[in-house]
């Protein structure tokens, strides 16, 4: 199966990279403009510090524009949100609600360790890792 799948690791990581970034992106959409509606309300100052950087950082990792620097920024932040919203409620984060805060903080974590790769602005611009 390696032999089979190994030629695709590049579209794989790209298709990756871009997928996680548009999924981050609509929680930043829906912290700064309610789309979609959360139903829930969060304090301003997570409003206004994770929406602007969930938003843009998910934008540039999709576009895979200034990737490395935007992954690792969105990387802090998802691994804040764990900690800030989620590891009081339990040790583990199946328990505390905070799996795909912990996933996010890894994945973007990933990315910004292996850069833009195929598919990206930052390859057209030759400055792809």
């Amino acid at each position: 199966m390696e032999k089979l799948l190994k030629p695709f690791q590049p579209q794989a990581y790209a298709l990756l990279r871009i997928v996680t970034g548009f999924l981050f992106l609509w929680h930043g959409t829906q912290k700064l403009f309610g789309l979609p509606p959360a139903g829930y309300a969060l304090p301003d100052w997570i409003v206004y510090i994770a929406g602007p950087i969930e938003l843009v950082g998910g934008a540039l990792v999709m576009i895979g524009l200034f990737t490395t620097p935007a992954a690792f920024l969105c990387s802090g932040m998802a691994a804040a949100a764990y900690w800030v919203g989620h590891a009081n409620g339990g040790l583990l984060p199946i328990v505390n609600k905070g799996e795909l805060a912990a996933l996010y903080a890894f994945v973007f974590l990933f990315i910004a360790t292996a850069g833009s790769g195929i598919w990206s602005i930052d390859r057209l611009r030759g400055k792809a890792g």
